[in-house]
């Protein structure tokens, strides 16, 4: 299994603090997974609105966030 997949599956559990802690950890891992593929689509070429359109938020929303920030290195290593 990987952690994805044991933390969705916790995230499920009768016991609150393993579940809200699932919950957090997962929330965690969707914002690092956000900022690595926002980079690599403006890497790309794409433009704020085609983000926003793909995320389902407004460009303003999608450049606020990730606008100012220096992109991550391309590997998830780092």
């Amino acid at each position: 299994m990987t952690q994805a997949t044991e933390l969705a599956a916790a995230a499920g559990s009768p016991d609150p603090r393993v579940g809200l802690r699932a919950v957090r950890a997962l929330r965690r891992l969707l914002e690092r997974l956000e900022v690595v593929q926002v980079d690599n689509a403006r890497r790309q070429g794409w433009s704020w609105q085609e983000i926003a359109d793909a995320l389902e938020v407004s460009r303003q929303a999608v450049h606020k966030k990730h606008g100012g920030r220096p992109a991550v290195p391309t590997s998830w290593e780092a």
